[in-house]
């Protein structure tokens, strides 16, 4: 009786690690990974999202040496504020890339979560010098962010983009998604109300004549996900083991009072997405908990397909892309481009996605 009763606190702080975990690695999963579901029933358009036609930012992007992930800028404010919107040179090493960071200053306080812009090159063969840029995305994050993304997919000849749509639904309709009954569109739409940030497909102009749909139809996902014997409880269940796994070995995991902290805090938004933001260093562990040992229908066969979809714009003569997907499918696209188009990367600029501060 004694050791029953010395074990259950124990059990319920356990037990709610666990969840608090669950509930983060969900919450990071959706705003960095996860595919629009909401244009599952989309239709067709030809009328831009009107939160698109927003004034444009004018903030230039400069370069900077290549930090790790949790990269330490310069110590005064202004400086800080700079840096943010400056590129890495990357090196042209065979390593793996980073495409989120979470940025904090020399006294390890937040400064922002960024997401990355990845330059590759053609090196060889009847396609060479053609680049295409890995262009992470984080589906609720600033105004200005958007409207930096805006600006910059206007200097491509072809953005790549994710939607599991038909083919006849080339733009999303924002007002479908704010009355879809979908739980992961739900979950976004509380975040970006609670975290007061905008959400993506609301600010990103699917509408410019460059963009060009590179994802699944929902047939196809669903006829996927049935081969392969994959259901989103399944999913689910390898995140809540990979949440219980991370609680115990990442050193980002947060614990219940950081939050508790966060949502009493005066300023809850800011509190909170620093908080959050610390998670998206694990955006691999998160990744992984998606798929099993052969890959998955949500990021290896949408990759396959975004892929496709890029040899078939190269061959029309093509020679400057992007490819616009959540940026936890882009380690798994990176792979690829260096395997199966003989790539090589040549650089890496950041983009502030949520600023912390």
């Amino acid at each position: 009786m004694h050791v029953r009763e010395a074990s259950m606190p124990l059990d319920r702080a356990t037990w709610r690690a666990n969840m608090l975990s669950l509930l983060t690695a969900l919450l990071v999963a959706t705003v960095g990974l996860a595919c629009q579901p909401d244009a599952w029933t989309a239709t067709a358009t030809a009328t831009p999202p009107a939160g698109a036609r927003a004034k444009r930012s004018s903030a230039a992007t400069q370069e900077t040496p290549r930090k790790d992930r949790t990269a330490k800028p310069a110590a005064s404010h202004a400086d800080s504020q700079q840096a943010a919107h400056k590129a890495d040179k990357a090196d042209k090493a065979d390593k793996a890339s980073d495409f989120v960071r979470f940025r904090v200053d020399k006294d390890d306080k937040p400064i922002a979560l960024e997401t990355a812009v990845t330059h590759y090159v053609v090196a060889s063969g009847p396609h060479k010098g053609v680049r295409v840029d890995l262009i992470g995305a984080i589906h609720i994050g600033e105004k200005s962010y958007y409207e930096q993304l805006n600006k910059l997919f206007a200097t491509y000849d072809a953005v790549l983009y994710e939607l599991v749509a038909s083919e006849a639904a080339r733009v999303p309709d924002p007002r479908r998604a704010a009355k879809s009954k979908h739980p992961i569109t739900i979950l976004q739409t509380a975040m970006k109300d609670v975290l007061e940030l905008q959400f993506q497909l609301d600010l990103i102009d699917y509408g410019q004549p460059n963009m060009v749909h590179a994802d699944m139809s929902p047939t196809e996902f669903a006829k996927s996900m049935k081969d392969r014997g994959e259901s989103f409880l399944q999913m689910f269940l390898r995140m809540m083991g990979k949440a219980m796994l991370t609680q115990t070995q990442s050193k980002n995991a947060p614990n219940e009072m950081q939050l508790l902290v966060a949502l009493f805090s005066r300023n809850r938004a800011l509190k909170l997405k620093q908080v959050l933001a610390r998670q998206f260093q694990d955006m691999e562990l998160q990744t992984s908990a998606l798929s099993g040992p052969d890959g998955s229908t949500i990021i290896t066969e949408r990759n396959k397909k975004a892929l496709e979809v890029l040899r078939r714009e190269i061959k029309s003569g093509k020679r400057h892309l992007a490819i616009f997907y959540g940026a936890g499918h882009l380690a798994d696209m990176e792979s690829r481009l260096r395997k199966d188009f003989s790539m090589r990367r040549t650089g890496q600029k950041w983009l502030v996605a949520w600023s912390l501060q």
